[in-house]
């Protein structure tokens, strides 16, 4: 192979190998289409407009019902461990209380520190 493939945009590593159509990373587990060098960078913001990053801490800042239930997340509720995602609800968590779900990220604030 003559071509030197790009370091893993997650971690920069330089062990990078190809499979198929896909580039992956063996250190951090990162896999992305050979064209898309670092494309899928989409800056997610935060109801005041915090970056936020995978495994940030938010809060919510409205009360939040759930479609199809009478439950409702609470103004205040701390959510640890977030995971950006790519939609319309563009953050992954596990609600205490509730359980997983999908949160649109204009109605949470980054918890600093």
């Amino acid at each position: 192979m003559t071509d030197t493939l790009p370091p893993c945009p997650e971690c920069s590593s330089a062990y990078v190998y190809q499979q198929d159509a896909l580039l992956i990373c063996p250190e951090c587990a990162h896999e992305w289409a050979a064209g898309d060098a670092g494309g899928e960078t989409k800056d997610v913001r935060d109801s005041v407009g915090n970056l936020l990053a995978d495994g940030d801490t938010v809060t919510v800042i409205k009360d939040l019902k759930l479609k199809g239930t009478s439950s409702v997340i609470k103004v205040g509720t701390k959510v640890r461990g977030i995971r950006l995602v790519e939609g319309d609800h563009d953050i992954d968590c596990k609600v205490p209380g509730v359980g997983p779900i999908g949160l649109k990220s204009q109605f949470v604030k980054k918890v600093s520190g």
